[in-house]
């Protein structure tokens, strides 16, 4: 519940940032253009989400006969979640990780590595299932599509506030009344900084969230919390070679080695606090 609060929190956060940037600039057209592209790309991505991410890590489905073990996994714990069973997916290479995409619980896919399979024990890879499969259950993919129209939004109103300071139409025509120019570029390039630390904020929250979900799936959060641990710190010597930064947040950990983002702007939060909050889970606390 405290997530899900985080989450309406941040999301009404960005809603505010739009129509103080939207006022700032001066105009409902410029914010209605603004929101209709916004809307178009994300709504989009929503749509299609599956099949391009699915495409881009060369993802295969695989069968029962081929795969019995996961879907034996997948199909108790989606029963246990109540939603429709997910397609299972391996993706090739070596590097542990996981992901879970669909827009909704009834397009839901499970995605794991080749890496991960071979790694984890069976008690791991169910909790990194549940884990998956909190995320379909809580519908995430639809909470991070209305975060990227939002972001998206004040990503444009913010490209328009710098070209009208440029111009010298930001704000009011009136001289008296017009704000410096120079507030007018400081606005331009703090709200899309201000706007990415609310889109990752709301990123680690449902990450927290899909956490508690997965262990109360798999009724086992010190599994969850050894699989998280391995992952980590088998990804930090060499994770994925291939694949999109715009996408890191959707695995269970960052897949890329080479990212050294500062913990502020990274769209997972630290390995250390979600395994003291697993293991406070599994004492009770």
């Amino acid at each position: 519940m405290a997530n899900q609060l985080k989450t309406l929190l941040l999301l009404g956060l960005l809603s505010g940032l739009i129509l103080f940037i939207g006022g700032a600039v001066g105009g409902k057209g410029g914010l209605i253009i603004a929101l209709f592209f916004a809307l178009i790309m994300n709504v989009g991505s929503y749509w299609f989400s599956d099949k391009l991410v699915l495409r881009m890590y060369r993802a295969r489905e695989v069968s029962p006969s081929e795969a019995p073990g996961l879907h034996q996994m997948v199909d108790e714990l989606a029963r246990e979640a109540g939603i429709p069973k997910p397609r299972v997916c391996i993706i090739p290479g070596d590097a542990p990780n996981a992901f879970a995409t669909g827009r909704n619980p009834e397009n839901g896919v499970v995605a794991v590595t080749e890496g991960i399979v071979g790694l984890l024990s069976r008690d791991e890879l169910k909790a990194v299932l549940a884990h998956e499969i909190g995320h379909i259950k809580n519908r995430d993919i639809l909470v991070q599509t209305v975060a990227g129209v939002l972001a998206s939004v004040v990503m444009f109103l913010a490209n328009m506030a710098q070209w009208a300071a440029i111009f010298g139409s930001f704000g009011s025509n009136s001289d008296e009344d017009s704000p410096n120019p120079i507030a007018g570029l400081l606005l331009a390039i703090l709200a899309p900084i201000a706007a990415t630390l609310i889109q990752m904020a709301i990123s680690r929250s449902r990450e927290y969230l899909a956490d508690s979900t997965g262990a109360r799936l798999s009724h086992n959060p010190l599994a969850l919390a050894r699989a998280l641990e391995k992952l980590s710190a088998y990804n930090a010597r060499g994770g994925m070679t291939s694949g999109s930064e715009a996408t890191a947040h959707m695995f269970i950990v960052h897949p890329f080695t080479g990212s050294r983002v500062a913990s502020l702007f990274s769209t997972h939060p630290p390995t250390e606090e979600r395994v003291r909050r697993l293991r406070e889970m599994a004492a009770g606390r």
